[in-house]
């Protein structure tokens, strides 16, 4: 039992995460090998084979304002057919962290970075993630680049893949460059000081609203999020304040979700296999079309993206203010994704949210190791090599993988639910409007409106199920377990 009294906040929630990772077989810390391994690195030495030199190209970053591991860079050109040309680089970290090593190891274990709300437990190591392998500012990096050509409509009519050198003309944040996109503020110093960058992310815009504009139309799913992320002041927690969603950040995700679709296509025209990202169909499409039939709408007995975003797009329109708590109920629905190998002439399952049928992870190799597997499969098929890794090694990479994914989001959770209980810990016997998040022989839990926090109900669960709103009651909480327990309150 750890101990809580007169220690500082964020002190409290990085022991806990250490604690969580430990016991899901996550690595907290990076062994002696690996960071001997630093050492050995000679970036420099590394550029061979066929590499291009874009450095000469608009290229900028988009992240969170404090992100520091950037992993892609953008550029968009207007062609004279009407067509739009899309340029996405992203880090070739597989030229540094090779297959084997002990910095491998460490990634491979882990597949993925670890963002707890104390204390990020990177992938890889920050020499590396934060300097070497990231995109940064004015820096020259080696970089994967998928080149897309885009139709008026926001379709991919071609791509390639490609090694190329390049270089960021700016590093700009979602927050900033969102309210300058919608008006709000006026155009970025960091824009404003690169000839050409201003109309080049405008540009980048329209790209972006014809893409998902299209995507909808073909059924991919639109969610909308209502999350609170701890505020801290030095090393205590302030407040619990909601996150904000900017078209910035649109921008990025539309590139993401082409990019992803164009390596895999790639892949599979190579004859590779592709390591996969998919979502199947929903095994609770029942409940989902009972969440619609409350709204008076039918939704298909067999589970069809295409239905369902039609119904969820009325929805945003007609009840904006509500829409969150639906997008919430659904996404639980759905189920979570998970990795599965492509072998050519297999036919395999898709991605049901996104409503594409080709779905590999490419675009974050500093911060999840399915990307850097991916770029290794790319990198063979771009030089025409053996591809790297054997059948069996692909099948245990990706349950491993889905496996580790689950493991970190629950030492996520858990300490983001430490953090909550901190919070919270003085509000016992306080009522809140809930939603019902979960429901289960394990327990049924709900998400209350102000924090957006979720706990579980541990009296009056009876005929609850997922979507249901609620009244509720906050009866305990347990900083160490990240337990945060509610009743509920009858009408």
């Amino acid at each position: 039992m750890i101990q809580t009294d007169n220690r500082s906040h964020r002190s409290i929630l990085k022991e806990l995460a250490r604690i969580a990772m430990t016991s899901r077989g996550l690595l907290p810390d990076f062994s002696p090998e690996a960071i001997a391994e630093l050492d050995l690195l000679k970036p420099d030495s590394l550029l061979t084979g066929k590499i291009r030199d874009q450095r000469y190209m608009c290229w900028c970053s988009i992240d969170n304002h404090d992100s520091r591991d950037l992993d892609q860079l953008t550029v968009a050109e207007a062609l004279p057919d009407g067509f739009n040309r899309l340029l996405v680089a992203i880090a070739d970290v597989d030229t540094l962290v090779r297959k084997g090593s002990a910095i491998d190891q460490h990634a491979r274990q882990n597949t993925t970075s670890i963002y707890t709300t104390a204390e990020v437990f990177p992938m890889l190591p920050e020499r590396l993630s934060t300097d070497l392998t990231s995109l940064n500012y004015h820096c020259e990096r080696m970089a994967l680049v998928v080149d897309m050509t885009i139709s008026k409509e926001g379709e991919m009519i071609r791509s390639d893949v490609y090694r190329a050198l390049v270089r960021s003309r700016a590093k700009l944040d979602y927050i900033t460059v969102g309210a300058w996109i919608e008006g709000d503020e006026p155009v970025p110093l960091e824009i404003s000081r690169v000839a050409g960058l201003a109309d080049n992310i405008k540009l980048q815009d329209t790209i972006a609203v014809q893409m998902k504009k299209l995507r909808h139309s073909m059924g991919a799913l639109d969610f909308e999020s209502r999350e609170s992320t701890p505020v801290f002041e030095g090393d205590m927690i302030l407040e619990l304040r909601e996150t904000q969603r900017t078209r910035a950040r649109d921008i990025i995700e539309e590139f993401m979700i082409c990019t992803n679709e164009a390596t895999a296509t790639f892949l599979a025209d190579k004859k590779f296999p592709t390591f996969r990202r998919i979502v199947k169909n929903p095994k609770r499409w029942t409940r989902i079309c009972e969440i619609a039939s409350e709204s008076g709408v039918s939704l298909p007995i067999e589970p069809n993206s295409k239905a369902l975003q039609e119904f969820m797009a009325a929805a945003k329109k007609n009840d904006p203010d509500n829409f969150p708590d639906l997008s919430l109920s659904i996404i639980k629905l759905l189920g979570p994704g998970e990795y599965a190998i492509g072998f050519p002439e297999e036919t395999s399952e898709g991605h049901f949210g996104l409503a594409v049928r080709n779905y590999s992870h490419s675009t974050a190799p500093n911060r999840r190791y399915p990307d850097l597997i991916t770029h290794r499969l790319l990198k063979s098929a771009i030089e025409a090599k053996e591809v790297p890794y054997t059948h069996d090694e692909l099948e245990s990479l990706a349950l491993h993988c889905t496996q580790k994914e689950d493991d970190a989001k629950k030492v996520e959770r858990q300490v983001s639910k430490s953090a909550a209980a901190l919070v919270l810990e003085h509000h016992i016997g306080e009522e809140y409007d809930a939603i019902v998040t979960g429901a289960a022989e394990k327990g049924t839990w709900v998400r209350i409106q102000h924090p957006h926090i979720e706990g579980r109900i541990i009296s009056g669960a009876e005929g609850l199920d997922v979507g249901l709103k609620i009244r509720v009651q906050l009866v305990a909480t347990d900083i160490e377990n990240g337990y945060i327990d509610f009743k509920k309150v009858e009408s």
